[in-house]
C-alpha cells in the first residue's frame, strides 16, 4: 500500500463513465487514498473545473480520462497550485471546433429517442476499442452499463461540456508538477496526434502510447497503465517533500 493520504488521487472520468471505470486500476494501485469523479450537474467545462476544485482538498494528485482529462486542464489552468500531479488518459488538449456543436446535441437527441445503450453500441463501440477489442463482450458490457446508468440527462451536460471546452495547452506548458499522458494507438476520438500536441506543451511530461489499445485505453489495458502511473504517483509524492 503506498501512503498518499495527504495528497489524495483524484479520479476524473469520462462522457458516460462512472467509478466503475477505475477500479481495475484502483485495484492494482493499492493507494492509501483515492477520489473518483463523475461529471454531472453542470454544463461548461470552466463551471466543471469550478465545482470539482471547491468539493476537494487543498492540494491533490490529479487524473482525467478523456472528458475528464479536459476538465482537469480547465483545472490546471484555474488552479495550478493545487496539483501536485497530473495525468492526461485519451486527451484532446484542443478546444472543439464551433462546427461540432450541432452534430453533437443531434447525437444526444438520437440517443434519447433510440436508448442510450443501444445509441452506444451502434455508434460509440466500434471507435472507443482497439479493433482486436471489439468481440470484447465483457467490455462492451462494462461501458455499455455506465453509460446506462448515467443517464441521458448526463449525457447530454456533458456533451455541453465538450462544446463548451478551451485549449489549455498554455495552462499545461506553465505546470511545474510531474506530468504523464498516456494513450492508445488505436483511438480515433483522442488521436495520437492529439496527444503528440499535449506532449509538446508539456516538455517535462511523460508519454505512453499502448499499441494494444483504443480510446478506453484504462479499462482496456490496466495491467500497462498501472505501472508508469504509480511511478508518476511516486515522483509526484517525492516532489512534494
Amino acid at each position: 500500500m503506498l501512503d498518499n493520504t495527504e495528497l489524495p488521487l483524484v479520479l476524473i472520468g469520462g462522457t458516460l463513465c462512472s467509478a466503475r471505470l477505475w477500479q481495475p486500476l484502483i485495484d492494482r494501485l493499492a493507494l492509501s487514498s483515492v477520489i473518483c469523479i463523475s461529471l454531472t450537474g453542470t454544463d461548461s467545462a470552466p463551471q466543471a473545473a469550478k465545482r470539482v476544485l471547491q468539493n476537494l482538498p487543498p492540494r491533490f494528485l490529479l487524473a482525467g480520462f478523456s472528458l475528464g482529462a479536459i476538465v482537469a486542464l480547465q483545472m490546471a489552468a484555474d488552479a495550478p497550485e493545487r496539483l501536485c500531479g497530473l495525468a492526461l488518459l485519451s486527451v484532446n488538449p484542443l478546444a472543439d471546433a464551433p462546427e461540432n456543436a450541432s452534430s453533437r446535441r443531434e447525437a444526444v437527441r438520437a440517443a434519447r429517442e433510440q436508448g442510450l445503450t443501444e445509441w452506444l453500441s451502434a455508434n460509440l463501440w466500434p471507435k472507443y476499442v482497439a479493433p482486436e477489442r471489439l468481440a470484447d463482450a465483457s467490455l462492451k458490457a462494462m461501458i455499455s452499463q455506465m453509460a446506462h446508468e448515467s443517464g441521458p440527462d448526463t449525457f447530454a451536460s456533458q456533451t455541453e461540456i465538450a462544446i463548451s471546452r478551451r485549449d489549455n495547452r498554455a495552462a499545461l506548458a506553465a505546470l511545474a508538477c510531474p506530468v504523464i499522458i498516456i494513450n492508445g494507438a488505436h483511438d480515433p476520438i483522442c488521436t495520437p496526434h492529439h496527444h503528440q500536441l499535449a506532449s509538446a506543451s508539456a516538455a517535462h511530461a511523460r508519454q505512453i502510447t499502448l499499441s494494444s489499445a483504443g480510446h478506453f485505453v484504462v479499462l482496456e489495458a490496466p495491467d500497462d497503465v498501472a505501472p508508469p502511473l504509480r511511478q508518476w504517483i511516486q515522483e509526484s509524492l517525492n516532489a512534494t517533500q
